[in-house]
C-alpha cells in the first residue's frame, strides 16, 4: 500500500513544538514495509538502563497481541527498548499474532543488548492482518545503532506512528522536582476508533524523572483519567489502545516514593498537561474533523454522571452531524442528554452554544437569536455547555464533528 497522505485537518496547530532531550532516551525510525512504501512506519526508542514503565491499555475484550504482551511486561517494572509500528495492528491475528510479538521482541532485545521482557510492543493500523515481523531483522538493529535526541528524532518518532492521522502530535512541558529540572516529553497518534477506555489508540510519554513503577502507575492513571478518557472521536474503542509512561531517573533529583507525596505536585500538574495536550490534539485530527467541540456538563449529580452525559452527547452522530451542519440544533443535546440513562429533569436543564443560551428551563430561550447561535457554529471551535440543576457534578469532554470525510476515510481503509 502506498502511503497517500491526507490534505491536514484545518484543525492542526500552527506548529508543533521542538522537543528538548530527555536523558536517557534514544529514538529512531525506519522504513519496514509493514503495510506503506515511501514512509517511515517503525519506531525504536533505546531506553537506559533502571528505567521504569507503567502503562493503562484498552478495556477491548478483544485486546491485540501487543497489549497482552506490554501487560505482561509490565510485571517486570523494567524498560529498555520501546518499538512501535504503524499500518498493522497485530490484533485478531491469534497464534501467528502472538508469535509475531515474540519475534519482534527477540529482534529488539538483540539489538539492544537487554532482556526480552524488557521490550514493549505497540502496533497500529489494519486489523486480522498477520504482521510480517520478519521484517524487522536488521531494521532494528540498524535503528539501535543510530538512535539520538534530538528535536527532529522526537517529530520523526512522532510521524513513524501516523495511520489516518494527518499531522504529528507531540507535547513537552519542563518542572521542577526536588532540587532538579525534569522533562517530559509525549507523542501520540489517533484519528479514528477513539473512545475511552483508553481514549488514544497509541501515546508514550518520557521524563526523566527518578519515580519508582508504583508511583508512575498511580499518576498515570490519574492523568488518563483527566485527559485521553476524556475524548472521543467516534464511540469506537480500539483492540489496540497503548497509553505508556517511561521514566530514565536520570534527572538526579531527590527520591520521592510516594504518590501522595506534595513535592509530586508540580510534576504531576505537567505530566497532566501533556497528556490534555496530546488528547486534544487527537480530538483535533479526528477522521475527516472540521470542527473541535468541547461539551461541558455542570449541574450534574455527580461528576460521573456529568462524565458519562458529556460522553453522551460528544459521541451522538447527530449532535456530531449537527455540528458539521453549523446547525444549532439543541433538540439533538437534549435528545443526548436523556438518553445518557443520568439522572436529569428537563424543566431545569438551559443549554448554551458557546456563550448564547439557546434553551433555559427546559424550554427554548425567549431571548434566542438565530443570528447569534448560528454565528457560533461557524466557528472552526465550538463549545456545547449543559446545565441540568440538580448538584455540583461537572465534567468536559473533546470531540469532533462527524463529516461526509469520516464515511470516505473508513470505507475504503484497507484498500
Amino acid at each position: 500500500m502506498s502511503s497517500k497522505p491526507s490534505p491536514v485537518s484545518p484543525l492542526a496547530p500552527a506548529s508543533s513544538p521542538d522537543l528538548p532531550p530527555v536523558a536517557g532516551v534514544r529514538l529512531a525510525t525506519a522504513q519496514a514495509g509493514i503495510r506503506y512504501s515511501g514512509r517511515t512506519d517503525v519506531l525504536f526508542v533505546g531506553l537506559e538502563p533502571g528505567t521504569q514503565a507503567a502503562g493503562v491499555f484498552t478495556r477491548s475484550k478483544c485486546p491485540s497481541a501487543p497489549v497482552d504482551w506490554c501487560r505482561e511486561a509490565l510485571s517486570g517494572g523494567s524498560a529498555r527498548v520501546l518499538v512501535v509500528n504503524s499500518g498493522n495492528a497485530n490484533a485478531f491475528t491469534g497464534r501467528l499474532g502472538r508469535e509475531a510479538v515474540a519475534l519482534t521482541a527477540k529482534i529488539a532485545a538483540e539489538a539492544a543488548g537487554c532482556a526480552e521482557g524488557e521490550v514493549f510492543i505497540a502496533s497500529t493500523g489494519v486489523i486480522g492482518e498477520p504482521l510480517p515481523a520478519e521484517r524487522f531483522e536488521g531494521v532494528l538493529a540498524d535503528c539501535a545503532g543510530r538512535a539520538t535526541d534530538g528535536a527532529e528524532a522526537w517529530a520523526e518518532a512522532a510521524r513513524a506512528i501516523m495511520t489516518t492521522d494527518t499531522f504529528p502530535k507531540l507535547a513537552t512541558r519542563e518542572v521542577a522536582l526536588g532540587g532538579a529540572t525534569v522533562r517530559i516529553n509525549g507523542i501520540a497518534k489517533g484519528a479514528g476508533m477513539i473512545a475511552p477506555d483508553m481514549a488514544t489508540m497509541l501515546a508514550f510519554v518520557f521524563t526523566d524523572a527518578a519515580l519508582p513503577q508504583a508511583v508512575l502507575q498511580a499518576l498515570l492513571k490519574e492523568g488518563t483519567d483527566r485527559s485521553f478518557n476524556c475524548v472521543t472521536v467516534d464511540g469506537d474503542t480500539s483492540t489496540s489502545d497503548t497509553l505508556m509512561l517511561f521514566a530514565t531517573g536520570k534527572a538526579g533529583h531527590e527520591g520521592v516514593t510516594d504518590a501522595a507525596d506534595p513535592r509530586l505536585a508540580p510534576f504531576k500538574a505537567a505530566l497532566e498537561e501533556v497528556l490534555i495536550d496530546l488528547a486534544k490534539l487527537v480530538a483535533r485530527d479526528g477522521e475527516g474533523a472540521r470542527k473541535f467541540v468541547t461539551v461541558r456538563v455542570e449541574g450534574a449529580e455527580s461528576d460521573a454522571s456529568a462524565h458519562r452525559i458529556a460522553m453522551s452527547i460528544a459521541n451522538s452522530p447527530l449532535v456530531k452531524t449537527a455540528v458539521a451542519g453549523e446547525d444549532a440544533n439543541w433538540g439533538r443535546v437534549v435528545m443526548a442528554v436523556g438518553k445518557a440513562g443520568e439522572p436529569a429533569d428537563r424543566d431545569r436543564l438551559a443549554i448554551w452554544f458557546g456563550d448564547v443560551r439557546v434553551a433555559v428551563e427546559g424550554a427554548r430561550d425567549p431571548a434566542y437569536s438565530e443570528e447569534a447561535a448560528s454565528a457560533v457554529m461557524r466557528e472552526p471551535e465550538v463549545e456545547v455547555r449543559v446545565d441540568l440543576g440538580l448538584g455540583q457534578g461537572r465534567a468536559r469532554v473533546w470531540t469532533c464533528d462527524l463529516t461526509k470525510g469520516y464515511i470516505e476515510i473508513n470505507g475504503d481503509y484497507r484498500s
